[in-house]
């Protein structure tokens, strides 16, 4: 079977898609898996990491654009679905996934005049606008999060979770350390000056963070000179990189993660059972990162500091509270461990599976 996903932009939207890629792959070792994306350098990256194919279309986003943007974008879209429509004709598709964002629509259109059959995957709480335009054109929809059903007059949803890539998936939960040690700071693929800029306040300020924690600091590419120079004028041990490629490796040693609160994220922290200070992309559309925050924090299972909040003072009172009571993490990683939904992978493979041998018959 031959699968096309579109799937790029920001690792939250491309992670997921591979977690189901992979899985795909293991039910089905001669089928193919093409990625469909914006072209972005760090999409590239990824994904000839993970050893899948991907092909560029010309395609802008909209939303949130300024008169000018929103135009030409518009205006783009009948080139990109006429080269999403051939890259279709081309692979032999049986099956096309749309993860979202801008590059979702002209892909997910050409699937469903080329009558190839079409899922969505919507891991937000508050779904995405291009998903929602979609939803109608979709034989499927399926959601990570229960609130998301309400968006759609579908009823074809299928609330599953966020699919995980298998090295996030443990037989059994992580103990919680009886002393706090080790500190994983990341703000998205491209990294989050705001949060940059408030762990480094917070380790100036705090002496406990200084003396007690390591660090662990995904900065993104523009921002890491300056806050590799800054750890090394606080005498901090601190392991600063533009982007980690090893995301398993580095949630397991983490004993608490300062991050943003997107969908991928916060159901990777949930399958090791971690605990976050969220600090949700104030940007994002709709603020769905701050509707996954919140439905995370009501669950007991993470903290929250809006950006428009986030101060170095702030963010060190959150991280030296937990040090200080470990017991509270301890009950707050149990809570992210019942939140876990490693299963959504399998479940979507064998949905699909069935959709296009019912497609078939």
């Amino acid at each position: 079977m031959k699968i096309v996903i579109a799937a790029g932009g920001t690792g939250g939207h491309l992670y997921p898609a591979i977690a189901y890629a992979k899985a795909f792959q293991s039910r089905d070792p001669q089928g193919q898996v093409l990625f469909i994306g914006s072209g972005k350098s760090l999409e590239g990256e990824i994904l000839k990491k993970e050893g899948f194919a991907f092909e560029r279309i010309r395609v802008e986003g909209f939303v949130g654009r300024n008169p000018l943007d929103m135009i030409r974008a518009l205006c783009l879209l009948p080139y990109s679905l006429w080269q999403s429509i051939g890259l279709l004709r081309k692979q032999g598709t049986h099956l096309v996934i749309g993860t979202g964002g801008y590059f979702s629509p002209p892909v997910i259109l050409a699937a469903w005049i080329l009558r190839i059959p079409r899922v969505l995957l919507e891991p937000n709480a508050m779904p995405g606008f291009a998903n929602r335009v979609l939803a109608p054109f979709a034989n499927v929809i399926f959601l990570a999060f229960e609130s998301a059903r309400q968006f759609f007059s579908s009823n074809h949803t299928q609330v599953i979770g966020t699919p995980v890539r298998k090295d996030f998936i443990l037989d059994a939960p992580i103990p919680m350390p009886s002393k706090v040690s080790h500190v994983l700071v990341f703000g998205g693929s491209q990294g989050a000056r705001a949060i940059n800029s408030a762990m480094l306040e917070a380790v100036a300020i705090s002496s406990l963070i200084r003396k007690q924690l390591t660090i662990t600091h995904q900065t993104g590419p523009q921002d890491l000179e300056r806050v590799r120079a800054e750890y090394v004028q606080l005498g901090v041990d601190a392991d600063v990189q533009p982007f980690l490629f090893d995301m398993p490796k580095q949630l397991l040693r983490a004993d608490i993660v300062v991050c943003r609160s997107g969908a991928s994220t916060l159901a990777e922290l949930a399958a090791y059972g971690k605990v976050g200070i969220l600090v949700p992309f104030p940007q994002a559309t709709h603020h769905h990162q701050d509707k996954n925050a919140q439905a995370v924090v009501q669950e007991g299972a993470a903290r929250m500091i809006p950006q428009a909040q986030l101060t170095g003072a702030r963010l060190a009172g959150e991280i030296e509270g937990l040090m200080r009571h470990p017991e509270h993490l301890q009950a707050m990683g149990e809570r992210s461990w019942a939140l876990r939904k490693v299963h959504a992978t399998e479940q979507m493979v064998e949905a699909c599976l069935s959709l296009v041998n019912h497609h078939a018959a």
